[in-house]
This record gives C-alpha cells, sequence and structure tokens, in this order.
C-alpha cells in the first residue's frame, strides 16, 4: 500500500491489465466447461483458448439472471454453474428470487478492501458496519473487506437505531457502511437525543442511490461519504475514489456495456447494460449481465487509478413491458434492428391512443431507402406478434440513456 493506492495493480498501464485478465480467462472458461454443467451446457460451442480478447468475449452469450434463477430451480443450489459443491464453501446466501450465491474463497472474499480505503478507510480504523447480516451478504461483503484492510467491524447490522447510537457513543468508530439513508436516520436520532457522533468522518455506502443533496449534507455534518456498486453475485464491481469522477471497476474483473437484450458493446460512452466476467474458479459467472445501466467515462482518473471507469448506477436494463396483454421485450426490438442493415438503433415507444395501446418504433438509419419503413413494420409484428408504426430518424436523433423500451402511457392508464 501507498498513501495514495490500495496496491501497485490500480496504477498499472491499460495494457498491462488487459494482457492479465485475458491470459488468466481462458483457464477460468475451460475449468467451467469441464467441471459445471450448466457452463457445459451454456458455453458448448465456445473454445476457451480462444478466449484471449474482448472481441473473441464478446462473442460468448450472455448469462441473465432469469436464466440462472431457472436454472437453481431445476437443479438447486446453484443450477449446475458452480464447480465445486455445496459443502465446499464456507457460507451459503440467498438473495430475493431466490437466488443462492456461495461466499467466494480468500480473506478479502468480494474484494471490497480497495473500495475502502479509497474511501478514506485505513488499518486500525472502527467500521460501524450497518448492512443485513441475515441471508443475503451485504453485511458479510463489508465485513470481510474491512477486516482485510485491518479495521476492526462492529457487526451493527439493521435496525434498532437506539441502540446504534449508544453502540457509536461508546465505540467511536470512524467509518459507516450500510446504505447511503440509513446513516441520516442514525445521525438525525443521535441529535434528538444530545449524543455527539462527530468522531465519525467517513461513509462508505451500497443499496441505495447516494443523492447529491444528501451527500452535502452528511459533508455539512464533518462526514465524507463515498458509495461502491457492489452485487451479491459479483462483489464489489466499482467504487468512488477521492477524484469523485464517476467509479473505478475494481481490479480482477472484466466490465463490458452492452446493449440492452443483447450481448453486443456499446460504442464507447453509450449507455447500456453492465455485464461483468469474474476470475472465480469455484463459482465462475462469465458474462453475466447485471441488469444494470452505466455507461464507460472516457480517460482515466486524477486519483491515479488506471482502470475502467463507469458512470455508476444508471437505472435497470430489464425494460419487459405488457402492451394489450403481451409483453414485449427489448431481445425482441433487437432481432428487429438486426433484421436490417440499414438499422444503426432502434427504441420502441408504447403510448395510448384513443383508449388502446400503440406502439411506435422509432429507427435510426442513415440509409431511408423505399419500403425500409414498410419491411420494419412487418418485422416489429413478426418477432412481437403486435402491430406498430415506424418512423425512420436521423443518425443520434435517439437520446443516450440506455432506452430500448420507453413505456409513454400515463400511470392512470
Amino acid at each position: 500500500m501507498s498513501p495514495q493506492h490500495f496496491d501497485t495493480n490500480e496504477t498499472r498501464s491499460p495494457e498491462e491489465r488487459e494482457a492479465d485478465l485475458f491470459a488468466r480467462l481462458p483457464k477460468v472458461v475451460a475449468e467451467a466447461k469441464a467441471k459445471a454443467r450448466g457452463w457445459q451446457a451454456h458455453l458448448q460451442n465456445v473454445d476457451p483458448n480462444a478466449v484471449i480478447d474482448r472481441a473473441a468475449l464478446a462473442d460468448l452469450p450472455v448469462l441473465r439472471k432469469s436464466s440462472l434463477l431457472e436454472a437453481q430451480t431445476q437443479t438447486p443450489p446453484f443450477g449446475g454453474y458452480a464447480t465445486v459443491d455445496a459443502a465446499g464453501f464456507k457460507r451459503l446466501f440467498m438473495s430475493p428470487g431466490p437466488i443462492w450465491e456461495p461466499q467466494p474463497a480468500g480473506n478479502d472474499a468480494w474484494k471490497g478492501a480497495r473500495a475502502l480505503f479509497a474511501a478514506g478507510v485505513r488499518a486500525g480504523d472502527l467500521v460501524h458496519n450497518a448492512l443485513s447480516y441475515h441471508m443475503t451478504p451485504g453485511g458479510f461483503i463489508m465485513d470481510y473487506s474491512a477486516r482485510a484492510l485491518g479495521c476492526t467491524v462492529f457487526p451493527a447490522g439493521i435496525g434498532n437505531t437506539d441502540l446504534q447510537v449508544q453502540a457509536m457513543a461508546a465505540l467511536r468508530p470512524t467509518a459507516y457502511t450500510g446504505t447511503p439513508d440509513y446513516l441520516k436516520v442514525i445521525l438525525d436520532r443521535a441529535a434528538e437525543q444530545g449524543v455527539d457522533l462527530s468522531f465519525l468522518r467517513l461513509g462508505l455506502v451500497s443499496g441505495g442511490a447516494l443523492y447529491p443533496s444528501l451527500r452535502e449534507e452528511y459533508a455539512r455534518r464533518g462526514v465524507t461519504v463515498s458509495q461502491c456498486y457492489a452485487t451479491a453475485d459479483l462483489g464489489m464491481i466499482a467504487y468512488e475514489t477521492e477524484a469523485m469522477e464517476g467509479m473505478v471497476v475494481n481490479e480482477d474483473m472484466i466490465v463490458e456495456i452492452v446493449r440492452p437484450g443483447t450481448g453486443e458493446p456499446v460504442e464507447p460512452g453509450d449507455v447500456g447494460e453492465l455485464v461483468v466476467t469474474t476470475l472465480s474458479t469455484e463459482y465462475p459467472l462469465i458474462r453475466f449481465a447485471t441488469g444494470d445501466l452505466s455507461a464507460v467515462l472516457p480517460g482515466q482518473s486524477p486519483c491515479g487509478r488506471t482502470n475502467m471507469r463507469i458512470k455508476g448506477w444508471m437505472g435497470r436494463a430489464d425494460q419487459r413491458t405488457k402492451v394489450k396483454g403481451m409483453f414485449v421485450d427489448p431481445a425482441q426490438i433487437a432481432r428487429v434492428e438486426a433484421s436490417h442493415e440499414g438499422v444503426l438503433k432502434a427504441r420502441l415507444t408504447v403510448l395510448r391512443r384513443d383508449e388502446q395501446d400503440h406502439m411506435e418504433l422509432l429507427v435510426e438509419t442513415s440509409e431511408q431507402t423505399e419500403g425500409l419503413d414498410e419491411q420494419l413494420r412487418a418485422a416489429l409484428r413478426e418477432h412481437t406478434g403486435l402491430a406498430g408504426s415506424v418512423k425512420l430518424v436521423k443518425p443520434g436523433s435517439l437520446p443516450n440513456d440506455g432506452k430500448v423500451i420507453s413505456d409513454e402511457r400515463p400511470l392512470d392508464a
């Protein structure tokens, strides 16, 4: 560790990092295919030794949480996507779905120590961890991360606010970890009771949005709060640094941004679904779709960390929408796009007209050939089973917000 960075991996050249990740990935893919039936079926036509760069990775199918849930239901607990039996893991967790997740191996099991370091936490600090330890791994993610950094942890969990205030007053923690909103609940309750918590100076939050107004309020109260992006299945994906310019992607992960409903990478800077590949050999997740929207930021962080930066959480990619009693999925719109070479981008808008649902497909194209709108109308009906209108627009006309389906019907419709 240096005063500024957790380790030298954070400041290595992007080329060195990329070469390291893709030198390790073929072994992960090979072991997954050799030892896990789910991966054998999912990657049946994939040559592990060929997955040596991002272009090759982008040819692999995406694994969606809905598919994993279905597989786990049929073959509990891990659906054939773990290379070891359940007894080979230290803990098993259950997230809503239910989705089952194993505890990864290692002292810093979910790779979150560097996120705490970036937030200003250091070895010897006492961390008040107010994430749940019940069934889901949230509390354990921060607990293991803090202890791997050399901190002491108070496992506060959630709720019992009066006792949380009492514990803080007695133990005088340096840092808080938990959801963005709950820290305010604790600070407000302490103020009501006349309890001084001014020793608390740092926070690392996850599990919700840290709105600018709330961050500013914490700063006024003497607490510098950063946010990170973590999930139960993947662990720590990205985190803020002192530069406060997006989130730096964690080491040992490969992050892609793809067009929702597809596995196709978007252009740099475009909003899309965040897809992650881990390098775990016990529970590998290869092109795992998070269902969350984000975008890559250009350049490198002023803090000196050289890994890819993302904008953070920008909404959900699952835009599946019911129209006239039938679900329309982004994957269906992607197939309409792919049906004609001249289509650059498409967006389905769902409206109410004359007390009925109406679909309008907006299509960016540089080649507005005669009859293209009719052909796309036919493709829309073919792939969705529903009729709709088509409007051809100039390239760059559609918003860069990751939306493939925009439901613009009135809420009371």
